[in-house]
């Protein structure tokens, strides 16, 4: 069901897509559009040229991972009309490799990257789809809800070596439990002030 202030953002989306089947839903206050992953290219075109929509920005690009559906992962586009002061999320679910929409917003390749190096999702058509946050040899893609919160092993300088080793990741500090009755005399005060009241 369609929200009413949503409305004439959905029914210009439904006449800027029109030969383009495209679920339209209304959540959270949000309109969400859910594209099938071969026509992200044409959607985001026609969303962003035509006046009805007039989506000139893109704001973010990220991915989502439910790890027990299927497809897996969703690549979620968020996008700004100025013009007409609508917002309006994009997602695609996918297992596979996704078209790169960089041909259509530019900006995108920098978020392309890091939903790469995070979620390991490929987009097809990226001019340069590396690693842009962890190293390149990292392994893994640290935001999956499988991979370990730890990590595997990380990187330190040595002084001996005069090098950077790698080393099993450890914890620096033994798990302290933090409860109400902290000796910080800070939250003590207003730990007290609480009690009187």
């Amino acid at each position: 069901m369609i929200a009413p202030f949503h409305r004439p953002l959905a029914d210009a989306v439904r006449d800027a897509l029109d030969d383009i089947a495209v679920q339209v839903q209304s959540q959270r206050d949000e309109l969400t559009i859910i594209a099938p992953r071969e026509k992200i290219v044409e959607v985001m075109q026609a969303l962003r040229d035509d006046e009805r929509t007039d989506m000139h920005q893109l704001m973010d690009v990220c991915g989502v991972d439910h790890v027990a559906r299927r497809p897996r992962f969703d690549v979620v586009y968020q996008l700004l009309s100025l013009s007409h002061n609508w917002r309006l999320t994009v997602a695609v679910q996918t297992d596979k490799a996704v078209p790169s929409v960089v041909g259509v917003y530019p900006s995108t390749g920098w978020f392309e990257r890091e939903t790469f190096d995070l979620f390991g999702i490929t987009f097809d058509g990226h001019p340069d789809l590396r690693r842009i946050l962890t190293d390149y040899d990292f392994e893994g893609h640290p935001l999956r809800r499988d991979f370990p919160l730890m990590g595997f092993e990380e990187k330190i300088y040595d002084d001996l070596t005069r090098r950077v080793v790698r080393q099993s990741v450890t914890l620096q500090q033994d798990y302290r439990a933090f409860d109400a009755l902290s000796p910080w005399q800070g939250m003590t005060d207003v730990q007290k002030r609480g009690e009187n009241d």
